[in-house]
């Protein structure tokens, strides 16, 4: 039985190899068939030949057979050994993955060239495209159908027109409809409607007017006898914030350029004879009218610069290397422009929002000078009423005393209003029991907008009718708009004795630490007491930067109602530079500081005495008082 055994599993040993052997012929089979399909069937016979592989690959031994196969595919003649048979499944390996990638590599490659290929018959066909072109152009003009068709789409495009916005509706159209610039609106118009017209620049915050005036009062002055302006005269308005100096002269919208032959842009039979063209600029187009400048303040220097010559000459003048005058296919208005330059006599009106201090003095001294006053509540309060009669709507009482708490801007005050009028427009389409007739905007409406807007009040500080212990209102001012700014002291005994310290905030600026240390010296001449029995904190408000000494007669009055224990009225704001000696001196924009006033509700504003002249004339609503000496501030502040 044993014997039996041993014999049925030599058998099947036998078998399992011959099965291998049969497997693995297969394997080779299958490969050299993928070799030839890879490379050809007479290209693998002449490598074969080349590689000394004929005879082993016709070999019946598989071994030699992979050998001619290695040699084949790795393209190495000086492989000699022939594997043995545990070695071949490995190196069938290597000759597969070798395979395929080379078909991979082959796939891109014919990839690649197939893309050559229909780049070229792109590039043909392009090339073929502007020679029918070239031959339309010189036998039949510049049409055909494809511009035609677009022709059409822009002329289709013409009669489709959305409503205006809300924004030109409620533009002033008149010179009575900007409000609360009567003063400036008259010094302006005197200074381009007389025989010898000015330049101006008009200051003052955002939104207040200063674009529509300008325009406004070209219109105006066209129809006085006095005035310089042709009835057609051109009202040619640019922002400063868009024009910049091009070092090459290529381009320069402001004052024109040269299209030089070379540049794109210059005209195909000038550039043919190499004639440069002059191009005419804004300077030109408002010949005869007013060239207005948005934000002339943030014009690039050299730019200005070369505005100001236009200004001195009313005239503009260009250059160029390629300009022959002497060469006789030069058109007669090339000429006259290079020789005698392009006519530029306007008027400039600039407006910014900047102080004069900023401003190039070679600019100033050329203009005179408008300055646009801050909007009071009562004046937002006209705007809307103004704006609510354009729109034709009806609205609650209380809308224009709410927009006026949100802004000072006259621009902004119209947002407001345009967009509490969409949502109530928007309600009576979308709920049939609203009824028909005017849109109705309620204060809702208008507290809805200032929430989607993240608005918050604009005047927090207000004024009261009660007095309080070491609390002043001073006045500050930044960007043309006062500010009420709210300075507070309080007053400790000393921890140690004779050892009292002064605490200020540090963000308040050096200035205004410097009015405090004023402050201490004044209250020791004036009461023969010294500060140091006290520890001393006074706090700007809110964290204000005082950029100015303006805040020391504020800073004293805080600290000698805290030290005193003597209530300061909190309806006053006060503002002047204390000097060591008691003195109150002059500071600057009192007219914005006094608005200022006026827009927190204060009733009396107390000013050095030197600066009486830059009250503004007939004020209402705000008693302004002049002091000389710290001695009459106090009887002016406190209770």
């Amino acid at each position: 039985m044993k014997g039996f055994l041993d014999k049925f599993i030599n058998q099947k040993q036998q078998l399992d190899v011959l099965n291998k052997i049969e497997d693995l012929e297969h394997q080779v089979a299958a490969l050299y068939s993928l070799a030839c399909d890879v490379f050809g069937a007479d290209r693998m016979v002449i490598k074969a030949t080349k590689l000394e592989a004929l005879s082993l690959i016709r070999s019946a031994d598989i071994a030699e057979k992979v050998l001619g196969l290695q040699k084949i595919v790795f393209k190495d003649p000086t492989l000699e050994n022939k594997p043995s048979r545990d070695e071949i499944p490995a190196i069938l390996e290597e000759i597969e993955e070798e395979l395929a990638d080379y078909i991979a590599r082959r796939s891109v490659e014919e990839k690649m060239e197939k893309m050559i290929a229909d780049r070229m018959q792109e590039r043909h066909e392009e090339y073929l495209k502007e020679i029918k072109m070239q031959i339309v152009k010189e036998n039949g003009g510049p049409e055909n159908a494809q511009t035609l068709k677009k022709l059409a789409v822009l002329e289709k495009m013409e009669h489709t027109k959305l409503a205006g916005s809300v924004m030109e509706v409620l533009r002033p159209r008149q010179l009575e409809e900007v409000v609360g610039q009567e003063k400036a609106l008259k010094a302006l118009i005197a200074k381009i409607a007389c025989p010898f017209p000015q330049h101006v620049i008009l200051y003052g915050p955002p939104g207040v007017g200063k674009t529509s005036a300008a325009r406004l009062a070209l219109n105006t002055a066209r129809k006085l006898k006095t005035t310089s302006f042709a009835a057609d005269a051109k009202f040619v308005e640019v922002d400063g914030n868009t024009l910049r100096w091009d070092p090459r002269d290529v381009t320069n919208p402001l004052l024109g350029s040269v299209h030089d032959p070379i540049y794109q842009g210059a005209r195909k039979d000038l550039a043919d004879t190499g004639i440069p063209e002059p191009k005419l600029g804004l300077v030109s187009d408002a010949h005869g009218g007013v060239l207005f400048i948005d934000e002339i303040g943030e014009m690039d220097p050299m730019l200005l610069n070369k505005l100001l010559k236009v200004l001195e000459d009313k005239r503009v003048y260009f250059e160029s290397s390629y300009y022959d005058p002497y060469d006789e296919n030069v058109p007669q208005y090339i000429k006259q422009l290079f020789e005698k330059g392009a006519p530029a006599d306007f008027v400039l009106i600039g407006a910014t929002t900047r102080s004069p201090e900023e401003l190039s003095p070679a600019l100033r001294s050329r203009c005179g000078e408008v300055f646009f006053e801050p909007l009071t509540p009562q004046d937002i309060k006209q705007i809307v009423k103004n704006g609510a009669t354009k729109l034709e709507i009806e609205y609650d009482p209380s809308v224009p005393d709410i927009i006026a708490e949100y802004t000072i801007e006259g621009r902004k005050a119209n947002n407001i209003l345009a967009d509490a009028y969409g949502l109530a427009l928007y309600r009576r389409e979308t709920d049939p029991g609203q009824g028909a007739g005017k849109v109705y905007v309620s204060k809702e409406d208008v507290y809805e907008v200032a929430q989607i807007s993240r608005l918050v009040p604009y005047g927090l500080i207000k004024a009261s009718d009660r007095g309080e212990v070491g609390k002043v209102f001073g006045l500050g001012v930044a960007g043309f708009v006062g500010s009420v700014l709210e300075i507070e002291a309080v007053v400790f005994p000393a921890a140690q004795e004779g050892k009292g310290r002064i605490r200020f905030n540090e963000t308040a600026g050096s200035m205004a630490k410097d009015s405090v240390f004023n402050a201490t010296s004044v209250y020791r001449k004036m009461c023969d007491q010294d500060l140091t029995a006290y520890d001393v904190h006074v706090n700007v408000v809110g964290g204000g930067n005082i950029d100015g000494p303006s805040a020391g007669v504020a800073i004293f009055s805080s600290i000698y109602s805290a030290v005193q224990g003597r209530p300061i009225r909190q309806d006053v704001a006060v503002t002047g530079e204390l000097s060591i000696q008691g003195k109150i001196k002059p500071v600057g924009g009192i007219c914005e500081k006094i608005y200022g006033a006026k827009q927190a509700g204060m009733t009396k504003v107390v000013i050095p005495k030197d600066n009486e002249n830059d009250v503004p004339t007939g004020l209402k609503g705000i008693q302004v008082v002049t002091v000389s000496t710290i001695e009459e501030a106090l009887k002016q502040l406190l209770i």
